[in-house]
């Protein structure tokens, strides 16, 4: 009963009041701490376990996907094999979930193949989440190519689908689902919302985006989100339409929130609108003083602007407010392993052939015309050391690894824990040109798509 609530507390004083705790109990106390977020504790009791059934194993599993720790998820997967515990659809699903979090695209291809060989029916849990792993892995086609062949989709499977293709850039493609979805009767919610929404903006809809946004209240009786409102203004914001989005953030039946503010932050980026800009900073940081990366926005629109008077007041303001950067992380899976890189790092096995590789990608693209752009560094620095400090920015040490990991006409693909950088956005767009690959990067907004020198956000992102 106290776990279906999540009350930690309650559950631990009732299993210290047990003598000998058999694993039903032990199974129990441990589903309820992973329940409660606590799968550190979850993991010491799990390790003390002297005998573990299917559903401790599920339970353990479970708990890591649900905080977003999906390496030790997969670890713990290995382990259930080793271990010949029996694998079923719950397991299937957590680990699939876990590699859609990773863009672990090959552990997931792995599922799906282990699914196909056994003859595992798809019911619609494990079809909505293989749609799910391909579309954040950024393999549409195969995303689509398993929602088309099921039987029977909900709501999930069909919200899947449209927020694989809105996160892909395919806008159009989205609405058209979603026109089919409304013909096959099935009602919609506020997530598929969110994914349409995010779907014209990506294609630049506006009419359509604002139709779909009536329709919320009018036709499907869904009350809009905070989140929705938001999705409203970057869908102007995309489009130029400054003064619309202001007067629809003006128009709102209630405050805004930090994604609202933060959509029109962006597009005064995107167009250059330092006024703007600094409106939406002043009213974010209201609300998130300490928001990295609305001080980072504020600082490139000022860079934009050539205003380092500007730039010098956001540092001096993130050093006295004590905002911190978070670092950048990017990953790229290679023989079924997934290496991580962090900015500036150099502790990777294979850092000296990262190195060589890197500076034979700059003599390349410098040959191409490429001058790196230190506009959004920062630093107070000298530009020589900035030029140095973004070619260490961790989508670049990723993107040399795939290059001298990956076969001539495999994909690479990379995930990044924080938007992309304009310099690292137009030195991919080189690199998919000069050395004829095609890339595709997972940021915290979107997915870029890079191939033959352009990249499917059209440099809006």
């Amino acid at each position: 009963m106290y776990a279906a609530v999540g009350d930690v507390g309650a559950v631990r004083a009732t299993f210290a009041e047990i003598a000998s705790p058999d694993v039903v109990c032990v199974t129990a106390m441990l589903g309820a701490l992973s329940a409660g977020g606590d799968v550190d504790t979850a993991r010491e009791l799990f390790d003390r376990m002297p005998q573990r059934d299917h559903v401790a194993w599920n339970a353990m599993l479970t708990g890591y996907v649900r905080v977003g720790r999906s390496r030790e998820a997969l670890g713990l997967f290995d382990e259930m094999q080793k271990a010949g515990v029996s694998v079923g659809e719950a397991t299937l699903v957590s680990v699939l979930t876990a590699c859609a979090q990773m863009g672990a695209l090959e552990r997931g291809m792995w599922v799906h193949s282990y699914v196909r060989s056994r003859g595992m029916r798809v019911s619609v849990t494990l079809g909505t989440a293989l749609v799910d792993m391909y579309s954040k892995c950024g393999v549409v086609t195969m995303a689509m190519e398993v929602f088309e062949s099921m039987s029977e989709r909900n709501i999930y499977t069909w919200t899947s689908a449209l927020s694989g293709l809105a996160m892909n850039g395919m806008g159009e493609e989205c609405l058209e689902l979603f026109k089919r979805m409304e013909s096959a009767g099935m009602e919609p919610n506020g997530v598929t919302f969110v994914a349409v929404l995010r779907g014209c903006s990506v294609a630049g809809l506006v009419e359509e985006g604002r139709a779909c946004f009536d329709s919320m209240k009018d036709k499907h009786k869904v009350e809009p989100w905070l989140e929705h409102y938001g999705c409203m203004v970057d869908l102007y914001g995309r489009a130029g339409r400054l003064d619309d989005a202001v007067n629809f953030i003006n128009s709102m039946p209630v405050e805004p929130h930090e994604g609202v503010w933060g959509a029109l932050l962006n597009a005064s980026r995107i167009h250059n609108n330092v006024d703007l800009g600094k409106h939406a900073m002043y009213k974010l940081t209201k609300i998130e003083s300490k928001n990295d990366a609305a001080h980072v926005l504020l600082s490139n629109i000022y860079a934009e602007s050539h205003n380092w008077k500007g730039v010098s007041k956001v540092r001096n303001m993130m050093k006295s407010k004590g905002v911190k950067k978070v670092p950048g992380c990017s990953a790229i899976e290679a023989d079924g392993k997934v290496h991580e890189f962090f900015v500036g790092s150099k502790s990777h096995p294979r850092y000296k052939d990262i190195e060589a590789m890197l500076a034979e990608m700059s003599h390349k693209l410098r040959l191409q015309g490429y001058a790196a752009n230190t506009k959004e560094v920062l630093f107070d620095i000298e530009e020589e050391e900035k030029e140095g400090a973004i070619s260490l920015h961790s989508e670049k040490l990723a993107l040399a690894f795939g290059l001298i990991t990956l076969p001539e006409g495999t994909v690479i693909r990379i995930v990044k824990n924080l938007r992309v950088c304009k310099d690292c956005h137009d030195y991919t767009k080189m690199i998919s040109k000069v050395f004829d690959r095609e890339i595709v990067m997972r940021d915290r907004n979107r997915f870029h798509h890079f191939k033959h020198g352009a990249c499917s956000c059209r440099d809006y992102w």
